[in-house]
């Protein structure tokens, strides 16, 4: 097996669109959150690798769900996060979810609707904010918000990234009957520049992505945590930022992310969300989103 699989995620937390471990969240959960982040990234690697087969990724990732599982003592980064889950006391079950996402990636390319769609990010998004909330002792009933964020987050990254995902990997999130209801296909994600119908197709999936954010922004007064709450408040707000700017530009042309000073603005504007959201309560907070 080739020593590529021991290697290191080639992206850290700090070059993600949202906050990752930031300083927001306790120090003591940090290192398990970095332990969690690490892992799922560096599999990630595997299923987005353009040199490796279907089958190689395959391969690969069967190893890091048996490292996790005390298997394979051939993983390194595995073993920070196996240490971690047995010291908290904690389910494998969402890097197993993630793992099973990552093998999706690494055979299916296209999906048919936006069912299909939810269903991929309720093992590629979801089991991330889950994770979270669980080191953090927090109730499963916090859970259907979080993936609804979860998950609208990663609709966001979708967007963002449909022009190079199709051209470097030939994967396609963007729903088949969505292109087609527009009279477009996957060939126009080729282009330097959306053509009206593409560009009419990838905002109406971000104005449904923007009712997601709606309702993933009532996470933040569920959660008991006063930190965690106000890094669920943060991510909430800039998603809402995101996935606006998302139904007016083209993300073939345009790179549709925030500067450092627009993502600092907004971070401090979140932590305003979150503070008022916990003194109105969750239905206050849920009439916000929804106003935003």
């Amino acid at each position: 097996m080739s020593d590529a699989i021991l290697q290191p995620a080639t992206k850290t937390h700090r070059d993600e669109n949202f906050p990752v471990a930031s300083a927001l969240i306790a120090q003591a959960h940090r290192p398990v959150v970095l332990a969690f982040y690490n892992f799922v990234r560096a599999a990630d690697d595997i299923a987005d690798s353009p040199e490796l087969s279907p089958d190689e990724k395959i391969a690969r990732l069967d190893r890091f769900e048996a490292a996790l599982l005390g298997g394979d003592d051939g993983v390194e980064v595995a073993k920070p996060l196996r240490a971690a889950l047995t010291a908290r006391k904690l389910s494998a079950r969402h890097a197993l979810d993630l793992i099973y996402a990552f093998r999706m990636d690494a055979t299916k390319t296209r999906y048919a609707n936006f069912d299909e769609l939810m269903h991929y990010c309720a093992y590629s998004a979801a089991p991330v904010g889950r994770f979270v909330l669980d080191v953090h002792g927090e109730s499963e009933t916090t859970w259907p918000a979080n993936d609804a964020l979860c998950s609208a987050l990663q609709i966001i990254n979708h967007i963002q990234d449909c022009g190079a995902d199709y051209r470097n990997l030939d994967r396609v999130y963007i729903p088949q009957d969505a292109l087609a209801k527009h009279g477009t296909d996957v060939a126009a994600l080729a282009a330097d520049k959306a053509t009206p119908a593409l560009l009419a197709c990838l905002h109406e999936l971000a104005a449904r992505t923007a009712k997601l954010v709606g309702e993933g922004r009532t996470l933040s007064p569920q959660v008991k945590d006063l930190r965690l709450s106000l890094e669920t408040a943060v991510i909430g707000r800039l998603a809402q930022t995101l996935v606006t700017l998302l139904q007016k530009r083209d993300p073939l042309s345009e790179k549709v992310h925030l500067s450092k000073p627009e993502f600092l603005v907004l971070t401090l504007a979140g932590i305003g969300d979150g503070l008022i959201g916990r003194v109105r309560g969750a239905p206050a907070a849920a009439t916000q989103a929804r106003r935003a």
